[in-house]
């Protein structure tokens, strides 16, 4: 039996960082919402996977007037955000089922590729948890308290979504109290003693947060 596949898209960013009122997942790629491609590429990915979708409450109702204008026709489950990324991520398990395998997944990561999914799935199937990786390939610095000193690079990766995990575990994960150091789910699922598991990820599986991105993500779609 097929084991049950769910992703939860988390998109409660803003517009601030873009010197934009509108949010970043509901910018224009290509005279499309952002977050149109996020959808689709999960159910492009695995057309029977359960989307959930977790949004600010202020911003639902303009979700749902993008989706009837553009006539979007992925089916997909809304949710009600929290104050923090944490909380929203909780939101979303909350409508989970405790059986199968759970993708947590930036909204604004529309350039994920087919293959970082897949390999975030299979991983997390083999140990548990999966977390999508890329090496890094600059010069890397630590601040210290005397100045700073130099890093090898060779032992640094760049962490990624969509972050894969066995439904029943990273949920029992998330009913430990919130903690400043919970940068993403990872951080959440390895606080409860689990072990985390990389897998190989995507250049192009940028975050989009500046102007600049917008550039890059719109050149990236055009060549698809």
């Amino acid at each position: 039996m097929k084991e049950s596949r769910s992703v939860i898209i988390v998109a409660g960013g803003s517009g601030e960082r873009m010197g934009s009122k509108t949010p970043k997942q509901f910018m224009l790629l290509n005279n499309r919402p952002l977050l149109f491609y996020t959808l689709s590429i999960f159910y492009k990915f695995d057309s029977k996977i359960r989307i959930i979708l977790v949004l600010p409450k202020n911003f639902i109702n303009e979700w749902k007037d993008l989706c009837s204008t553009y006539n979007y026709p992925i089916k997909h489950k809304i949710v009600e955000g929290g104050n923090t990324r944490y909380f929203s991520v909780k939101n979303g398990l909350e409508n989970i089922d405790d059986d199968g395998l759970v993708a947590i997944h930036d909204g604004v990561r529309p350039l994920v590729s087919l293959s970082t999914i897949q390999n975030a799935f299979d991983t997390a199937k083999s140990f548990g948890s999966a977390v999508p990786v890329v090496e890094v390939n600059e010069s890397v610095r630590e601040l210290t308290e005397a100045g700073n000193q130099v890093v090898d690079r060779k032992k640094l990766r760049l962490i990624q979504t969509p972050q894969v995990f066995q439904a029943a575990e990273i949920k029992k994960a998330y009913q430990k109290s919130y903690q400043h150091h919970f940068t993403d789910d990872a951080s959440v699922y390895e606080m409860s003693g689990e072990t985390i598991y990389l897998s190989e990820g995507n250049w192009e599986n940028i975050k989009i947060t500046r102007q600049a991105d917008l550039v890059f993500a719109e050149s990236i779609l055009k060549t698809q």
